[in-house]
């Protein structure tokens, strides 16, 4: 999606947003914006981007077409095979267990 924020830098910005916050958040925001040398909007920005950008890929929908789609289905339908790792780690009790 690097290519998407590309494209939207050089687009001009016409669309605006407006937030409130607390004065403890916009203390918070400031300070990690002069971290990053960016003002605070550029870093707002790029952190929503960024935020939206995870979502979308993090959806469990996806699409495929053709042959790919068919090559997914023939991996479905494979046998189970073993898998000595997931078995090693599921043998082994949880961490917040002990």
């Amino acid at each position: 999606m690097a290519t998407t924020q590309a494209v939207i830098k050089r687009t001009a910005k016409s669309s605006r947003f407006g937030l409130r916050t607390t004065p403890e958040q916009e203390i918070v925001l400031r300070r990690a914006a002069e971290l990053c040398h960016k003002t605070l909007t550029e870093f707002i920005l790029d952190s929503a981007y960024h935020a939206a950008e995870q979502t979308l890929l993090n959806q469990r929908l996806f699409t495929v077409s053709g042959s790919r789609y068919e090559n997914f289905l023939d991996l479905l339908d494979r046998p189970a095979e073993d898998n000595i790792g997931l078995q090693d780690l599921f043998s082994k009790s949880a961490p917040w267990d002990q």
